[in-house]
């Protein structure tokens, strides 16, 4: 069963920047895409990024421009930078992998504060 460990969340100002982490149990080569969700209070899951194993990079209209996501194959772990943040990219983030099956973290809170 692969897992997959979020870190990085936090408390942040408007403006600030946070990077999550997420470690997987298997070698991400194992997966054709990666990526994060995020989940607001009351509000459905969003697709945020996704990265594939060849480095094709997708980012939902809402973070173009002030978030990244970037793989290192041999730690096995994907990143989100995210700078410019803002008080509506509150939420809990949600690392995802996609090979046969389609795996989830556990999540990580994110605040942002206005």
């Amino acid at each position: 069963q692969v897992q997959l460990v979020e870190s990085g969340g936090g408390l942040v100002q408007a403006g600030g920047s946070l990077r999550l982490s997420c470690a997987a149990s298997a070698s991400i080569f194992s997966f054709n895409l990666m990526g994060w969700y995020r989940q607001a209070p009351g509000k459905q899951r969003q697709l945020v990024t996704t990265i594939t194993s060849g480095g094709s990079t997708n980012y939902a209209d809402s973070v173009k421009g002030r978030f990244t996501i970037s793989r290192d194959n041999a730690k096995n772990t994907v990143y989100l930078q995210m700078n410019s943040l803002k008080p509506e990219d509150t939420a809990v983030y949600y690392c995802t992998a996609r090979s046969s099956y389609f795996y989830w973290g556990q999540g990580t809170q994110v605040t942002v504060s206005s």
